[in-house]
């Protein structure tokens, strides 16, 4: 199997939050790797990250990468700090390879200076909200227990307002005890060029909460409703348009759906080559391979076992996937949901009653209203 180069790199720049979220998977949840390394990525590591994502994108003929800078809390590495680190990474890529870099924060510290620096360095910002209400936000807390939503909703609004080109879009995770219309044209008052709704991470060891009645799914498909029906497209939503397309056979690349080979690889603070964080939902060093930008190239990762199967596609899926008639859509869904405890990640994803039912019910909207289109006479347009 050819192996698929990284083209996503997720860089933590700083390893904690100022954000204390109840329902954490990364600090609250079985992983307890954080622990051992520094706050803050360090310049050394930042440079050789640098040089070894120029390495790869040289080695690969890349013509364009991205840069997602990540946390913990990213902008506690100060905003200059990533800005330089972003023009170090795009002064030492290949000619021809454009650098795509993000930062992705949870907007309590954005202040009109702090995104000024970022705009000016040509670094979008998303957003991470579970809603665009206070009542949405209240797991949001600080480490006092103080509601992080009035900061968070400033920080939003600046972005929407000041440097609506930076505005890369929200992040939100399913929350199925929120109305779903209410939750989403809450976030539509922000103001977002795009959405993303993540599932709660969990698993067939440790279910996420209110699994067992497949709410998740009917709660996607209601919000899919409320967005296909507005009449305009108010906003991207990526888990929605990305279902389309793989409906429709067209390429796509989301880590929830299809089976497109994963691209994305992640630096810790100390310098560490892991895989991307979901993973530590599952148990204690999930994400480990061992390797780090000091002694290893990307592409030794790109060998690592655990990478290898996540870019085998259908071939890694359990038999019961293998077999589905969704296959080519859902991809067995994320691939931290497949685990389970003694058998590993060869399994359905926890989520797929809710998948199907979603994918089922896209299907379905899309060929009635594909069927109500009425044909072009011959000879011409009607």
């Amino acid at each position: 199997m050819s192996r698929q180069a990284f083209r996503q790199f997720i860089v933590k720049t700083h390893g904690r939050c100022n954000l204390a979220c109840t329902y954490c998977y990364l600090y609250e949840g079985p992983d307890s790797t954080w622990r051992a390394r520094p706050a803050a990525a360090s310049d050394e590591v930042l440079d050789r990250t640098a040089t070894r994502i120029a390495e790869h994108a040289g080695a690969h003929a890349l013509t364009d990468v991205s840069l997602v800078l990540h946390g913990g809390e990213p902008l506690l590495a100060g905003a200059g700090r990533l800005a330089r680190f972003t023009a170090l990474v795009r002064d030492r890529a290949p000619e021809g390879c454009t650098v795509h870099a993000t930062v992705q924060t949870n907007a309590t510290l954005l202040t009109a200076r702090r995104l000024a620096v970022l705009a000016d360095a040509d670094i979008r910002i998303g957003v991470s909200l579970d809603g665009g209400l206070a009542a949405h936000n209240a797991r949001r807390v600080d480490h006092a227990g103080r509601p992080s939503w009035p900061a968070a909703a400033r920080g939003a609004l600046l972005v929407a307002e000041q440097a609506p080109q930076a505005y890369a879009g929200i992040l939100t995770v399913v929350d199925v005890t929120l109305d779903p219309v209410e939750t989403y044209e809450s976030l539509l008052a922000l103001r977002p060029p795009g959405l993303d709704f993540l599932l709660p991470h969990g698993n067939w060891s440790a279910p996420p909460p209110h699994w067992a009645d497949a709410r998740h799914g009917e709660w996607l498909c209601t919000v899919f409703d409320r967005w296909w029906r507005a009449g305009r497209r108010e906003t991207r939503v990526r888990l929605f348009e990305e279902c389309i397309a793989l409906l429709l056979g067209l390429p796509s690349v989301t880590e929830a759906l299809g089976l497109a080979p994963f691209d994305a690889v992640v630096v810790e603070t100390d310098g560490s080559i892991e895989q991307v964080d979901a993973l530590k939902s599952a148990y204690d060093g999930a994400a480990w391979t061992g390797l780090d930008v000091f002694r290893h190239a990307f592409d030794e990762a790109l060998s690592h076992p655990a990478v290898a199967a996540r870019q085998a596609g259908a071939a890694a899926l359990a038999d019961q996937c293998r077999a589905c008639p969704l296959l080519t859509v859902c991809g067995g869904g994320h691939y931290a949901h497949r685990y389970r405890a003694g058998h590993g990640f060869r399994n359905p994803s926890v989520y797929c009653a809710d998948l199907q039912r979603f994918i089922r019910h896209v299907a379905g909207r899309l060929a009635a209203d594909t069927a109500a289109v009425p044909a072009a006479p011959e000879g011409g347009t009607p």
